[in-house]
């Protein structure tokens, strides 16, 4: 069974990983609903652009991942939801003890929590058209750490935690769940942070991005949201039945350190 007519969800998405995801499936046949917090002429732009060039059914649902009912309204207004990928994230950076309560509370929401709720509204859809793919984004920082992102590591080692848990619970189902864990991945928004790190450490772009960026990343080099959207479809892929409950990670080493 390929996954040419089935629906995937894919939160976070008008741009970057989410984007490059929705791009590829969309591609191997399958209707896209793209998500962000947003709802502008350019969304839904976006997704009519991906219907005409591949030949599928595609729509913008705008839904705010920090708020719960949020995230259950988007697989409702889906209308089906075959394949959810659950992408949408944010990021801040201080150390524990300055970390202001606000910004962990949204990371948890939005890094973590959304899953939760998108799963739950899914996962009885799935049972009644007897099949499903859940795919959770989450990140090299979901297997090891770094400092100054306590609220961004406990959130992906949560979603690592509940990719297994969802993956046990529907082991005997024809539904399976993973975690893909990328490394960097060069984004427009990775992209547009270059400039800035090679005037602030006086480097070149290339230095930038192998002492600095990719410091932790063996390969030295940037995965692609190509690369990232060709991993998720693979885990939709009949080839991929019996993964579950695990993680792909596609950081050029960093996990192997």
């Amino acid at each position: 069974m390929s996954v040419a007519g089935k629906t995937a969800v894919i939160t976070g998405s008008n741009s970057g990983i989410g984007l490059g995801v929705a791009q590829e499936l969309a591609k191997a046949g399958a209707n896209v609903v793209l998500n962000s917090y947003t709802d502008t002429p350019e969304d839904h732009a976006l997704a009519a652009e991906i219907a005409k060039t591949h030949g599928v059914d595609a729509k913008y649902v705008s839904a705010d991942m920090s708020k719960g009912e949020d995230c259950r309204r988007l697989i409702s207004d889906a209308g089906r939801c075959d394949i959810l990928v659950n992408n949408a994230g944010i990021q801040f950076v201080a150390p524990v003890q300055d970390f202001p309560a606000a910004k962990w509370d949204a990371i948890i929401a939005i890094n973590l929590s959304s899953a939760y709720h998108t799963t739950a509204a899914a996962i009885t859809g799935m049972r009644e058209n007897g099949w499903g793919r859940i795919v959770n984004i989450a990140s090299a920082h979901g297997l090891t750490a770094s400092p100054y992102k306590s609220a961004y590591v406990a959130a992906k080692h949560g979603i690592v935690g509940l990719t297994k848990t969802i993956g046990l619970e529907t082991a005997q189902e024809p539904i399976t769940c993973n975690a893909v864990c990328p490394g960097y991945v060069l984004t427009p928004l990775v992209e547009s942070q270059i400039p800035e790190t090679m005037k602030e450490y006086d480097m070149s772009r290339d230095e930038v991005i192998k002492n600095v960026m990719l410091e932790r990343q063996p390969s030295k080099e940037f995965a692609t949201t190509e690369q990232l959207g060709g991993t998720v479809a693979f885990l939709c892929s009949d080839a991929a039945a019996q993964i579950t409950g695990t993680t792909i990670s596609v950081d050029g080493g960093w996990t192997a350190l």
